[in-house]
């Protein structure tokens, strides 16, 4: 099979960059991606975004970008799939290496949350979800999250702190991350206290939305060049499910089918086991996602997932460390790049150069990033080979 490897990688911090373009944005990552792959050129071009054709008032980023990188004449198209943007961008690079029909492949994900403010913003939210059964009635992404958090703590006897586990995970780990929105570890106190966003989630459990930008350069195994000077990272697996949008279409409203599908798939894929999984980077962008998450991948009986990050096996020194450079609560949620994001961090954590968050001997990470309430789940398995 065709070894499938993560050349270079690249990402901006993450946060409220008011006086740069999502272009520009888009670029500085770019740049930074074909540097440290040493110079590859892309003969295509994917990129994962969710709004900037609301937002941001400009569609067609495969264009537009592959123009301002320079690569005009490049294969280049937009993917989007809500939160799972990038991480389908990805899996369409994945495939396109795969195929064969392409040498090396430009994944970029880029979101620009700062062009709007205020109700526009949430208006431009809500099309990721059920128009005509969900927004057209109020809903946004974080009520629904609401409901489905107090459904889940209602049914699993869960107290009022059962999920302030994930954001002091995230913020401890984020507090080492030169890249992160927020960098301060916070306490049980600290959550305890926050306001209410919507109950039963507090301001700690809500991933604060930013912009960012994050680039991989994909390429196979025999065109790496041969001075190549990081650790080899191989994507050992790449896979994608579906589920309803609406979550009153749902059999089971506390189940996220999709990520488990797509884990269940990827390991099969990749041909491994949870036990082998050095690392997790879940999709947090609501503390009630992540525990739900760990679930689905099978790493925690159905509503018992909570307990992990109460226990600390999620810490960095845990069993299962995840959210290993702040997660979307700490790092910031950057909206289509998340997948992109999760995957330069894991191919860091997997090279040995996470710094003070390294996870010391990871050598597999899984990472999984959702559209929706688990609508959409694309979930890879990175190795190290070296």
């Amino acid at each position: 099979m065709t070894e499938i490897i993560i050349a270079g990688i690249g990402q901006t911090s993450v946060g409220e960059h008011w006086n740069i373009s999502l272009r520009s944005l888009a670029l500085q990552a770019i740049q930074i991606a074909i540097q440290d792959s040493g110079g590859l050129k892309p003969q295509a071009l994917y990129v994962g975004n969710m709004l900037a054709a609301n937002i941001s008032r400009q569609a067609h980023l495969g264009a537009l970008l592959a123009d301002f990188a320079g690569l005009t004449g490049i294969e280049a198209e937009t993917v989007e799939a809500g939160g799972a943007s990038g991480g389908a961008a990805l899996r369409q690079g994945y495939l396109a290496i795969a195929s064969g029909l392409v040498d090396v492949v430009l994944v970029v994900g880029a979101e620009k949350f700062t062009d709007v403010i205020g109700p526009d913003l949430e208006v431009a939210l809500a099309t990721t979800i059920d128009a005509d059964y969900e927004s057209i009635h109020g809903m946004t992404l974080t009520t629904q999250a609401a409901l489905l958090a107090q459904r889940y703590m209602h049914e699993n006897h869960i107290p009022v702190d059962g999920l302030a586990g994930f954001p002091l995970t995230a913020h401890a780990n984020g507090a080492g991350n030169k890249n992160a929105m927020y960098r301060k570890a916070i306490t049980l106190d600290d959550y305890l206290k926050a306001d209410t966003v919507s109950d039963p989630l507090n301001l700690y459990d809500v991933a604060p939305n930013a912009d960012g930008a994050a680039a991989l350069m994909l390429t196979r195994r025999e065109l790496l060049p041969k001075d190549f000077p990081h650790p080899i990272v191989r994507l050992a697996a790449s896979t994608i499910a579906s589920d309803t949008l609406s979550l009153a279409e749902r059999n089971d409203l506390l189940w996220f089918a999709a990520a488990q599908a797509s884990v269940e798939q990827a390991f099969q894929k990749a041909s491994i086991t949870r036990e082998q999984v050095d690392l997790f980077e879940y999709y947090d962008a609501f503390s009630i996602f992540a525990a739900m998450s760990l679930e689905a991948a099978g790493f925690g009986p159905r509503g018992q997932g909570w307990k992990l990050a109460g226990d600390g096996s999620i810490a960095r020194s845990g069993q299962l460390p995840c959210a290993t450079q702040g997660g979307l609560k700490a790092r910031g949620n950057p909206g289509g790049a998340t997948g992109i994001y999760q995957a330069v961090e894991a191919v860091d954590q997997l090279r040995g150069q996470a710094g003070v968050n390294q996870i010391y001997g990871a050598r597999t990470a899984l990472i999984q990033c959702l559209g929706g309430p688990g609508s959409i789940a694309v979930t890879h398995i990175l190795e190290s080979i070296e």
